[in-house]
């Protein structure tokens, strides 16, 4: 009891990597249950079609915010730990250009969503444009997330991790409850949350960085200088992890765009293992020497891949049982595009642990190549396959494109960094330091 108690606390803190990473992954399962009770919930109570219509009303805005970051998240987090001295400065510089942006992708949601959703009815595409107005409060919360972990607040972040998913589950539940959930109320819960929470986020950093205008020029030069150079890896990425569901929604009825929501939903799940990782493993690294960088980088990969692939054996085997059982008969049709998403999730976990050698070494552009390579291969794919194969079509898509890019960042190590690619097989000194990590949590 003693050990367990005294573990539960060490966790809790967060004060080094390892206890902040254990903390993210319990965030990460907590955020999961959460996220499983909402899916049910609006599946149970809008079927399919309902379902699709709350997926076209709610993606745009996180879609946009996060496709308009200019890099700046990460861009933040490399330059306040190499400029701690200008701290102050560097916040004021990337409140300012995250404001911009977000204003930006709002402005773009509400030009195009009409030319996104034709397939949809007017009342939709209008519900959608307005929910527009969240995202450039979605998009600073993402850098004001950066912040606090640039100074190892992972606690912090985490706790806004699941406030948001664990209020939108009780507005959901009061909408259920009184006979009022649709797609539009669901959709409201889906986005209301992250207003308070920002609002306090913002409180809170400015107490801490007591941001200062003078020099905001070179402090943006400096965040842009760096942030650009990861934005394509950034845009890329959030347009591939998207355009299936894009794509999806514009090929594919309705009822067809509820069961991916919940087959891919599902499955991403999985990546609670890889976001717990990545969210201490880069400011971890970052700016660290390279052999340190790649040696801490390769056994990150290997523990996620181990986890990933013990957690998707049995859920491919389940997966009929549990699609039934947490969202009902009607989304059975999920069950073959659900099992090509969990091979994929695994590969793709992997690759993005590995990818963040090449943030920390200051070598963004990398990425940034091969995710568009990725999104290519995606964009080509995708409307062949889907046509013809249906919701599988979409989940082979990203199969193929996600195996590729793994081979392509493996081959990198030995080219750009000039390093042997990390093994991604589980050794004896892993095995060591979760002993050594453990005895010091007894200890």
């Amino acid at each position: 009891m003693r050990t367990l108690l005294k573990g539960t606390r060490w966790i809790l803190q967060g004060r080094s990597a390892t206890a902040a990473t254990f903390q993210t992954f319990f965030t990460r399962l907590l955020i999961l249950a959460i996220n499983m009770a909402t899916g049910i919930t609006t599946a149970r109570f809008l079927a399919p079609t309902g379902r699709g219509e709350l997926a076209a009303m709610t993606m745009w805005a996180q879609f946009l915010a996060y496709a308009m970051t200019l890099g700046l998240p990460v861009a933040l987090v490399y330059n306040l730990k190499r400029y701690p001295e200008k701290k102050s400065e560097i916040f004021s510089a990337a409140l300012v250009l995250s404001t911009g942006m977000g204003f930006v992708a709002m402005l773009t949601g509400i030009v195009f969503i009409p030319y996104w959703l034709s397939k949809y009815s007017p009342e939709v595409i209008f519900l959608a444009q307005c929910f527009m107005v969240t995202a450039p409060l979605a998009l600073a919360s993402v850098t004001f997330t950066a912040a606090f972990e640039a100074e190892g607040k992972f606690t912090t972040s985490n706790q806004v991790a699941y406030l948001i998913p664990l209020s939108t589950l009780v507005m959901l539940g009061a909408f259920a409850v009184s006979r009022t959930l649709t797609p539009l109320t669901a959709g409201l819960a889906y986005q209301l949350p992250g207003i308070p929470v920002f609002f306090w986020m913002l409180v809170q950093l400015w107490k801490r960085y007591q941001p200062r205008w003078r020099s905001l020029g070179e402090s943006c030069q400096k965040l842009l200088n760096y942030g650009l150079r990861a934005y394509g890896m950034d845009l890329l990425g959030t347009v591939s992890g998207q355009i299936d569901q894009i794509l999806v929604v514009g090929l594919l009825a309705p009822a067809s765009m509820g069961m991916y929501a919940v087959a891919l939903s599902l499955s991403r799940m999985l990546s609670m293992f890889e976001n717990s990782i990545l969210k201490v493993l880069f400011p971890t690294v970052a700016a660290r020497p390279p052999a340190e960088v790649v040696a801490v980088t390769g056994r990150a990969a290997r523990m996620s891949l181990a986890l990933t692939l013990l957690a998707a054996i049995p859920l491919m085997l389940v997966g009929p049982f549990l699609l039934k059982l947490l969202y009902g008969a009607d989304f059975l049709g999920a069950v073959p595009v659900f099992r090509i998403l969990l091979v994929e999730i695994v590969l793709a976990c992997t690759d993005s642990i590995l990818a963040q050698a090449f943030m920390a070494l200051g070598r963004p552009g990398t990425l940034t190549i091969l995710q568009g390579i990725t999104l290519g291969l995606n964009l080509a794919l995708l409307p062949i396959l889907i046509p013809t194969y249906g919701l599988r079509g979409a989940g082979i898509a990203l199969l193929i494109s996600t195996i590729i890019r793994l081979i392509l960042i493996l081959a990198c190590y030995p080219l750009l960094l000039k390093v042997r690619p990390p093994s991604l097989i589980i050794n004896r000194e892993d095995l060591q330091f979760l002993y050594q990590k453990w005895q010091a949590i007894r200890g």
